[in-house]
Order: C-alpha cells, then structure tokens, then sequence
C-alpha cells in the first residue's frame, strides 16, 4: 500500500515541474486527493456498500472539485493535474500512467444501465484540457487527446486526437501497441504540439504539391525552349520557364 502511495506521489513530481517537494504535492494537488479518496469508495462500491461509496465520491467531489464515480476502475500512477471539472463515469476505466487535466469529461452516450457506456483509457494517455471522451470505446495505449477535442470513436494507439469532433492523427514513430516493447515516448504536456494539427498538416502538403508541380512545369518549358532551338517554331513567350510560387512564404502564414 505505501508503496503505491509512493508511486502516486512520485508520478507526479515526474509530470509536474510546478511540483517542488513531496509534502507540498501531498498537502496542495486535488488530484491526487481524489485518487486517494476514490479507493475507499470503489472498495466499498464493490463489496455492496453503494450509498456509502457515493457519499465518499460526493465528499472528494465537495473537497477537489473532481468527480469520480465510485464504480470507475483507476489504475496505478494516473495523474490528474489542476482537476477542476473533471467528471469520469461509472463505467469508465483509466490506464496506468494516464495524465488528465482540468474539465475532461469521461462520459457516457447511452442510458442502459448495467452497459459499458464509458471510455476505457490504455496506458500512459494524455488527455487534455476540457476534451470530451464520450462512449464505451477504447483509446489505446499511448494516444494523446487534444484540449477541447471531442472523441467520439475509438483512438488507435499512439494517435492523436484533435478536433469538434475528433480527428484522428496516426502515429509517426509507428507507436507499437506494447508498450513494454516499444521505446517510451516523450511525455507531452497538455497532449499536442503543433505538429498535431491536421488542417495545418493538409495545408502544407497543398501548398508543398503546388511548388513541386510549378517546378516541373518549369522544367518542361525550358525542356521544349532547347528542342525549339534552331527550327521556326518557338515556345510562346509567356511561358513559364522560372518558378515563382512563394512555398516558403505560405507554409510560414500557415504556420510550422
């Protein structure tokens, strides 16, 4: 048990450069707060004290600002940073390693009771500021939910997910679905950097295709301008034997 108590507060002097000193995690973050006091009510939500483990719930929810259903399964070393708003259903499970912040919402889109109707998070996701994980889906080990996202589908591992709804991005580094084979990854606060984007990443390849098909043309014209050399026939004038698309300075209003 102290071990694991251990392991909570370590998880978050990892996650967290705010943190300074074990006392000060222990005595100043919900989060940890909530897990802490979720146990006693998911002990007690299993072995048929159900008014009791609610009434712990209300009171974590009443002291952090976070509310947890006493059903929901919380694995080991799952952070919960700053923590106000957020709400994770009954049928919800969170993996080890998983990072959530401030107004997630792990929530249910059916009314039958007894139904899987909330996400199962895999290890090690991040899921961001005020996104939105509503079904009894899964998100794979390793995946990162972007702020304000809203998942509606499952998220394969290691991809990200970013959008109203949720658009999913694949992994570059081809992240393996075993997590102990594959090398770990770097840990991304708030879940996305701004190679998530994916109408950015689209507006590059366009403006990409666009300079690349402007220089072959180019080189076609002068290819036809040599073969017109020495015979009456010339290339009209207005031909476009230099390039003049600014890729450079497209990709840049876009943004890198």
């Amino acid at each position: 048990m102290f071990a694991r108590l251990r392991s909570d507060i370590q998880c978050i002097l990892d996650r967290d450069p705010a943190a300074r000193s074990r006392f000060e995690v222990v005595t100043c973050y919900p989060g940890l707060h909530a897990i802490w006091l979720q146990r006693p009510a998911h002990w007690c939500w299993n072995h048929g004290l159900k008014w009791l483990g609610r009434f712990i719930s209300h009171f974590a929810r009443w002291c952090t600002g976070i509310e947890i259903h006493p059903g929901a399964v919380i694995g080991e070393r799952v952070f919960i940073d700053h923590g106000m708003g957020v709400v994770i259903g009954e049928t919800a499970v969170v993996g080890d390693g998983c990072t959530i912040y401030h107004g997630v919402t792990l929530g249910g889109t059916s009314l039958y009771k007894g139904a899987k109707r909330h996400p199962t998070l895999g290890r090690d996701v991040v899921v961001a500021a005020g996104a939105k994980v509503l079904g009894g889906f899964e998100v794979g080990d390793g995946a990162k939910i972007g702020s304000n996202a809203v998942v509606i589908k499952p998220v394969p591992a290691g991809a990200t997910a970013v959008g109203i709804p949720a658009r999913i991005i694949a992994s570059k580094e081809g992240h393996s679905a075993d997590v102990t084979e594959a090398p770990r990854p770097r840990f991304t606060a708030y879940g996305v950097t701004q190679e998530d984007d994916p109408l950015s990443q689209a507006l590059h390849g366009i403006i990409n295709n666009a300079s690349a098909q402007e220089h072959q043309i180019a080189l076609l014209w002068r290819a036809l301008e040599q073969l017109a050399q020495g015979q009456r026939e010339c290339v009209p004038g207005e031909a476009a034997r230099e390039e003049h698309f600014e890729a450079g300075k497209f990709n840049d209003m876009v943004g890198k």
